[in-house]
């Protein structure tokens, strides 16, 4: 099957990468049309200049005939021939630079089209494709097809010129010896095709092999710690040992079948030399050609054999480029957000209000629902805290409020306002983050904390510091506010990193808070920093909270309890735990001799209770109940 689908797509997939790469060149094809003219006159003084050298050959040989030499008609000759390589020469440098220049440009406009695509594509798509590969087609493949083009566009244009200036001239010296030459073409011409047709699927397996092996070191990279404190190094280098394996044999392929071509090329120019050799000795024998001639039509021989070589040997670059390309253009191609057809609202920065979700219905797989008839409401200024096991919604409910995905049913207001007509950039804007996966970015603090309102005063980044407990431990540090962070902030705790990222929110300011799961991986004693803090970010604004420690939201003014998407109670701490239901039972298994520790003033209990609480947290993975169970 893959034979068969193999002997049409290559072409194909070449075809249409190559119009759609000269497609971009249109806006520098004032620089690419001096280029191809710079690479005519390139030919056509390289094919003019082996006539001349005939002519002076013809000019020597008749002397030793009659006698007397013409100095002046040979000096005459071979100065002209000398300005033409001259000539040639700067011809050469002008076309490559003007080409170079050219893919450049080319190749910015591309990076930049990478670029804001990754802005378009929905959530969906990063969970789709591995972070590696999308990497290696912003990057390696993109690379790929500047160094390919670079190349591709200077050598093509000056093969098909030198092949065509030189068989204009084998047809004015002698039509017998041209049509012996000619013989290789069709040869040439049956063997690339061929080739090409096998080596454009190696092309494509070997970029598809780099982009699987970027995403596992990627992923080495990101868990370094963890494969090494689980000693999994031996696994991990198999793994990159059977991926690195897996490309150099679909590269050696690659290479290999489309390497095959110039060889066979060059071995047909030698044979095609040869007859040509021969039957112009039997012409200058017989008195139908001179020496010059025969000279001359020698040198036209291998300006036209060498660039078929050339182009059997660029056969590898053409396909290595198609196959990014095609990578490329298969992510720029790939379904993005819609398109907003709904007018933006006169003030949306102001849209604020209730929140109510209308018996909303979603899933990320078609006719598997992740959340399924979400109804309730939230008012201004209240905290919402959303509670249940693992996959039970929790997360969905936050992205698509939003709009991170699109509802499948039902609806959402803000404000009375569906949200599904409101801008995605005026929406978000009143939303402020705070995730259990802290994102700091390579900077300074001050920059990180600046991320929540860029132009914002020193004075208003160390406020918003100072108010969630930032401020003390950045001054402790060496270069302050100006501390440079790298590699995510490792140089910082993780709740030291925590509390940076909700500094940002704070100085955001934002009307609607998400904080999801923020205190799930701290100790007990940053716990109580960043909870003081959130409560000092929550003062006067929406807040949706999804945590694992009921202990986060005991003062919430709603809480949802989520079992298998769909909301099983709803109500406040002490509401739910008169009830007797789901609620009640996850308190107890996670705090009843936690509480009871506290209110006896048994100090050894609470840390017992507290230490089983973090026991139930870890067997979360093991099916146990308990905190895990939230």
């Amino acid at each position: 099957m893959r034979g068969a689908h193999a002997a049409v797509r290559p072409v194909n997939i070449f075809l249409a990468a190559a119009a759609r790469l000269i497609g971009l060149l249109r806006p520098v094809r004032g620089r690419m049309s001096i280029a191809v003219a710079a690479t005519c006159g390139f030919a056509a003084l390289n094919v003019a200049a082996p006539k001349l050298l005939g002519d002076a050959t013809d000019v020597v040989v008749a002397s030793f005939v009659g006698g007397t030499l013409d100095e002046g008609k040979l000096a005459g000759l071979l100065l002209l021939v000398a300005l033409m390589y001259v000539g040639t020469s700067l011809f050469n440098w002008l076309q490559g630079a003007l080409t170079a220049s050219a893919v450049q440009r080319l190749v910015f406009g591309l990076r930049a089209a990478v670029e804001a695509k990754l802005h378009r594509l929905p959530s969906s798509h990063f969970q789709e494709q591995t972070r590696g590969d999308v990497l290696s087609r912003a990057t390696n493949d993109v690379d790929n097809i500047s160094q390919s083009l670079n190349q591709l566009l200077t050598q093509v244009i000056m093969a098909v010129l030198m092949l065509l200036g030189s068989l204009a001239m084998m047809l004015w010296i002698s039509p017998l010896l041209a049509a012996i030459a000619l013989i290789s073409v069709p040869i040439s011409t049956l063997i690339t095709v061929l080739i090409a047709r096998k080596s454009q699927a190696d092309f494509a397996d070997q970029w598809a092999s780099t982009g699987t092996l970027n995403a596992h070191i990627e992923e080495f990279v990101t868990g370094h710690e963890v494969i090494k404190a689980f000693g999994q190094q031996e696994a991990v280098a198999e793994i990159f040992g059977h991926g690195n394996d897996r490309l150099a044999r679909t590269s050696a392929r690659a290479q290999y079948v489309s390497g095959a071509v110039q060889p066979l090329m060059v071995f047909i120019a030698n044979l095609n030399y040869v007859a040509v050799a021969v039957v112009g000795a039997l012409q200058v024998a017989a008195g139908t050609m001179t020496i010059g001639g025969i000279q001359a039509f020698i040198q036209f021989s291998r300006l036209f054999t060498q660039p078929m070589g050339q182009i059997g040997g660029m056969l590898t670059l053409m396909q290595s480029c198609a196959a990014s390309a095609e990578r490329v253009f298969s992510l720029l191609d790939a379904e993005e957000i819609p398109p907003e057809t709904a007018p933006a609202l006169r003030e949306p920065e102001n849209l604020g209000g209730r929140i109510d979700f209308d018996d909303v219905t979603f899933g990320y797989v078609p006719g598997v629902p992740a959340v399924r008839g979400l109804t309730f409401s939230v008012l201004p200024g209240q905290t919402v805290a959303i509670v249940g096991h693992t996959g039970a919604g929790k997360t969905t409910v936050v992205n698509l409020l939003m709009r991170f995905y699109e509802l499948d049913s039902g609806r959402i207001t803000f404000g009375g306002t569906d949200i599904a007509t409101v801008p995605l950039d005026s929406l978000r804007s009143n939303f402020g983050v705070v995730l259990q996966d802290v994102w700091l970015f390579s900077g300074t603090i001050r920059e990180n904390i600046e991320y929540g309102w860029p132009g914002a005063s020193d004075a208003e980044i160390i406020a918003a510091a100072e108010a969630t407990h930032v401020d003390h431990f950045v001054r402790a540090l060496p270069g302050g506010y100006s501390t440079e962070l790298g590699n995510d902030g490792d140089s910082l705790s993780q709740g030291q990193r925590q509390l940076i990222t909700i500094a940002r929110a704070e100085l955001a300011g934002r009307g609607v808070l998400i904080l999801d799961e923020a205190t799930s991986s701290v100790d007990s004693r940053t716990e109580v920093q960043i909870r003081l803090a959130m409560n000092r970010l929550r003062q006067g604004r929406t807040s949706f909270v999804i945590a694992h420690r009921l202990s986060t939201i005991r003062d919430a003014d709603l809480i949802l309890v989520m079992d298998h998407g769909r909301i099983v109670e709803q109500g406040t701490h002490q509401s739910l735990l008169s009830a007797g239901g789901h609620y009640t039972r996850l308190y107890n298994s996670q705090f009843r001799r936690l509480d009871r520790a506290y209110v006896t003033g048994d100090a050894a209990a609470a840390r017992e209770g507290a230490g089983q609480g973090s026991a139930r947290h870890r067997g979360a993975g093991n099916g146990g109940t308990g905190v895990s169970a939230l």
